[in-house]
């Protein structure tokens, strides 16, 4: 059973406030919105705390059944635009865990070697091992969307890649890994505002890319992308999740609740012992 905080301002499970759907429009998404959710930012980050700490217990448990033999894992995958908050997820969500039994894998332009493989061949590779939370920092995606909006690729060959990670993400999860897609959305205002940020302060020059100004006058391409990329490749065993995110609070606190939810529904317990706990006492006080 969830340990819930009392009263939670959970309104609606966020396993339900931010599936998508048939009628989820990517055009119409209002990235300030916090679904499901009453509360400010002041609650959600004190939340955050107390869900971080469950979520490190529960992540404890899956970590320690991979080490005995359990061969189940979780892939988060974080898909959004540039600023959508995908880096701050992984410092304040992931950050809570141990990160030995954290798998992480951030997925930008293919390398020489990896442009000579299918696309898929560099996500296989980098999938989590058993006990671990794997993070992907893009993913697959990336293969439907900037190649996608940029024509690096024929339409008759990424048009074909929707049921080819369908298939694929069936595999993994057939295989004991649950995936929890995350799609973050911001703002065109808000992503200006902090590339404007980024501008501003030398401590955030590494983290700009003039590229990123370019991509914003092809906003209406990559929204109707994203479009395609949730009306096709959401299915039962590997939903899209939509993440308002011009909140960085909320966001925060949504993937933490449906990791939390992930790991739950793995109904993890601690391993039993491998050998005879009493004779190991009397081993130990006689030593």
């Amino acid at each position: 059973m969830s340990k819930d905080t009392e009263n939670s301002p959970w309104t609606i499970p966020a396993t339900e406030a931010l599936r998508a759907g048939p009628h989820t429009r990517v055009a119409d998404i209002d990235a300030d919105a916090t679904p499901g959710f009453e509360g400010d930012k002041e609650l959600g980050t004190r939340l955050l705390e107390e869900r971080g700490a469950y979520l490190s217990d529960l992540q404890e448990k899956l970590f320690a059944n991979g080490r005995s033999g359990d061969r189940r894992s979780v892939l988060l995958v974080l898909q959004g635009m540039d600023t959508a908050g995908k880096g701050g997820m992984v410092r304040h969500v992931i950050g809570h865990v141990d990160p030995q039994g954290v798998d992480h894998a951030s997925f930008g332009v293919p390398t020489p070697e990896e442009k000579q493989h299918h696309y898929l061949w560099r996500i296989n590779k980098a999938l989590p091992r058993a006990g671990q939370i794997g993070v992907f920092d893009r993913s697959h995606y990336e293969d439907v969307l900037v190649v996608r909006v940029h024509n690096l690729v024929p339409e008759k060959v990424w048009s074909t890649r929707y049921d080819e990670i369908n298939q694929f993400e069936r595999e993994i999860v057939d295989n004991g890994t649950t995936i929890v897609k995350v799609a973050m959305f911001v703002s065109l205002d808000e992503q200006k505002k902090r590339l404007a940020e980024r501008l501003e302060r030398p401590d955030k020059h590494w983290k700009y890319n003039p590229s990123d100004v370019t991509e914003r006058a092809l906003w209406p391409e990559y929204q109707e992308a994203y479009q395609a990329m949730l009306d096709k490749t959401n299915t039962d065993y590997a939903p899209w999740y939509v993440i308002p995110s011009n909140r960085k609070w909320f966001s925060r606190i949504a993937v933490g609740e449906l990791l939390i939810d992930a790991l739950e529904r793995l109904d993890l317990d601690w391993p039993a012992a491998q050998f005879d706990v009493e004779l190991e006492k009397k081993r130990l006080a006689q030593s």
